[in-house]
């Protein structure tokens, strides 16, 4: 990626464009996953926003969706003390079996009703315990091996009452692209959001997610265009594809090494960057109509190692990734907001 200076057109066009919001999540750049840890670095990053999914409140290293009242609290003291916010809660909502079948996975099946009622209901309410009107989830997994397209519709039917539930808490449902799982291109995220048809349900990109099944930068550019009209938030991962590895249709995510930062791997965001300029405007609309502040680019970049559930960067790892993210959207003429003086100032009343 060679940067060029910009032109005075281009610099007049960048500053008419809505900001994007720069979160992470927290997790990835605590090496003890201590709250107090995660903050600080994020604090220190210029960071206003985070995504909470694994924490340490009081000695223990939990998910999100197994703290305690009495965390909670304290998760949310400790935010307002580092002035965050959330941007979504991290929950693995989605990733379960679709059907209750031994395809030779570890994934779990729950009964759906069973799991609308608790599940979902505590996302819901980390959801309402942190300020949050997002949650991140998934798109339910298939056998494993078979072909996803046969499963869409109960797919459907299941993210359509997962959507209903979160909608009537004012929550957007935000699914997200993955391997493995039905959602796990552009083209079938776009098959169940527009089947699901629920306004408050919107689109997760990640192009490490893309890349990582194989596809190049313009392959990964075309599954972000076939899902372009559904997305709403972005996760900030990039993947080196490996030519050595023979490509069998599912990733075994435990082994996924190469992970990099956005500026220098294989899912193409400077292509991507370029093209989200022309649609800025009308997703930051949208998100705002759904009562989010805009549009989150949120760090997720895994750069010391990453699986089914999570990944980990490290205080270092995170910085690395945030500046590669700056960089990219300095280039594509994108603009974004770290904390400055100003707002210490405000938090100190000044």
């Amino acid at each position: 990626m060679t940067q060029r200076p910009a032109s005075p057109a281009s610099t007049r066009a960048a500053a008419s464009l809505p900001p994007v919001i720069l979160s992470a999540f927290s997790d990835e750049a605590a090496n003890s996953k201590s709250v107090v840890e995660q903050f600080a670095v994020l604090a220190a990053l210029g960071l206003q926003y985070y995504s909470p999914r694994f924490l340490n409140v009081t000695g223990e290293v939990k998910n999100i969706m197994k703290l305690d009242k009495a965390e909670l609290k304290q998760v949310r003291k400790l935010q307002d003390d580092y002035g965050l916010s959330v941007a979504s809660i991290g929950s693995p909502l989605g990733k379960v079996k679709l059907l209750d079948i031994d395809d030779g996975s570890h994934n779990r099946f729950v009964p759906f009703d069973k799991y609308l009622k608790e599940d979902v209901a505590t996302a819901i309410d980390r959801a309402h315990a942190l300020g949050a009107k997002m949650i991140r989830g998934f798109s339910f997994y298939h056998p494993r091996g078979t072909d996803p397209k046969p499963h869409v519709a109960k797919a459907v039917d299941q993210l359509s009452k997962m959507a209903e539930r979160c909608a009537r808490d004012g929550i957007v449902y935000a699914l997200e692209v993955e391997a493995n799982l039905i959602g796990q291109n552009g083209q079938l995220m776009a098959e169940l959001a527009r089947k699901v048809n629920e306004s408050n349900l919107v689109c997760i990109f990640d192009g490490g997610n893309i890349s990582s099944q194989n596809y190049d930068a313009l392959a990964c550019l075309a599954e972000y265009r076939a899902m372009q009209k559904h997305l709403g938030y972005f996760h900030i991962k990039d993947y080196r594809i490996d030519p050595s590895l023979e490509w069998t249709g599912v990733v075994d995510e435990e082994r996924l090494k190469n992970f990099v930062p956005a500026d220098i791997g294989d899912s193409g965001h400077d292509l991507i960057f370029k093209d989200l300029r022309e649609s800025l405007p009308t997703i930051d609309r949208k998100m705002k109509k759904l009562g989010l502040p805009g549009v989150f680019l949120e760090l997720e970049p895994h750069l010391k190692g990453g699986g089914q559930f999570g990944g980990f960067s490290g205080p270092d790892g995170l910085g690395v990734a945030c500046r590669s993210l700056c960089r990219l959207l300095d280039y594509v003429q994108i603009p974004y907001e770290l904390r400055t003086f100003e707002h210490i100032r405000q938090a100190r009343g000044f």
